[in-house]
């Protein structure tokens, strides 16, 4: 049995669907928060909830209470925990520190502290962000090498829960992956994301805004590559007797600049993108790179989905959902 929190999300959704796919019995936990439209949220939950081995529980993860009260009776059944809850962007991390400190550190403790004696569970795997690298560390990106320049609230909080997870892994014997994703795109996509506020502007014939005037570089990574990983982590790390406390890249190895993708959509739509250009801003990096060697060593990382095919598929998921 798997939990997946965050099911609702954009991963988290997929995941659990592919999960479900194979038969296997999945508990979802979700805040349902609005940070976005939750539209799209339910929408996704739908089609999640027409599995039968599909359980959801709307979860605050903040209140322990909840928890301890939800998901008590599954405790002993659980054997895989996914934790891709939380508060997402790095921009909104500088106007609202409190709520990444509350959503991503606070909740994930909660979440270890309720399952820390359960002897049931064989692996916990839980989302960092490509953005712990920094600035700095961003040419490299390399997921052996200590990480200790974020420039964001947002990494910084996923630098904390990478440590905690060694704590908790030291002091109860959890086994612990997390893993660190490069600009994940495709159907089902967070609204708020560039990929998708790019599209509706086109479709809208309305502005969008390209922050550092498009000089970004971005490893855009298509949702099925990172489903296909998971799963080899999951394979890889989930055998009984392993001591495991690690965090993996997975994204595309390929970095890509922001005016290349935008010209390829552009293409595929038929249609120029109104553009406002915008200086870049606080928190952003200005390079995104995965370097993914190490991995494939370890459990044989794999991109399967060339950018041209990804971004066909998202538009035409795009036009059949947003209509």
């Amino acid at each position: 049995m798997y939990l997946i929190t965050g099911a609702a999300g954009f991963v988290g959704f997929h995941l659990s669907l592919s999960l479900l796919k194979k038969q296997k019995k999945v508990i979802g936990v979700d805040n349902i928060s609005d940070y976005y439209d939750t539209k799209i949220k339910f929408d996704r939950l739908k089609i999640l909830r027409k599995f039968p081995n599909f359980i959801f529980y709307k979860i605050d993860l903040k209140n322990k209470k909840n928890i301890s009260k939800k998901i008590n009776k599954y405790k002993n059944k659980i054997q895989v925990i996914v934790h891709f809850a939380g508060q997402a962007g790095v921009r909104y991390s500088i106007l609202n520190p409190i709520t990444y400190i509350e959503n991503n550190i606070i909740s994930y403790v909660n979440l270890l502290e309720f399952f820390k004696d359960t002897k049931k569970i064989k692996l916990v795997i839980y989302a960092s962000s490509s953005s712990v690298y920094g600035e700095k560390g961003s040419k490299k990106a390399v997921s052996s090498l200590a990480q200790t320049n974020p420039i964001s609230v947002y990494s910084a909080s996923k630098l904390s829960m990478e440590l905690i997870s060694k704590v908790y892994s030291h002091l109860y014997k959890i086994n612990t992956i997390g893993v660190r994703f490069f600009t994940v795109f495709g159907p089902w996509g967070r609204p708020d994301m560039f990929y998708l506020k790019l599209l509706r502007g086109i479709k809208s014939n309305k502005n969008t805004n390209i922050y550092n005037y498009g000089k970004h570089y971005r490893s855009f990574t298509y949702i099925d590559d990172v489903i296909l990983n998971l799963f080899k982590i999951i394979n890889k790390f989930m055998t009984r007797g392993q001591k495991v406390s690690d965090v993996f890249n997975v994204g595309n190895p390929n970095s890509i600049h922001l005016k290349k993708f935008i010209g390829l959509v552009e293409k595929k739509m038929g249609k120029r993108a109104k553009k406002r250009y915008i200086k870049k801003q606080l928190g952003d990096l200005t390079l995104t790179k995965s370097n993914v060697l190490r991995e494939k060593k370890i459990f044989n990382h794999e991109i399967r989905v060339d950018l041209n095919t990804g971004v066909d598929k998202l538009i035409k998921w795009y036009n059949s959902y947003y209509k």
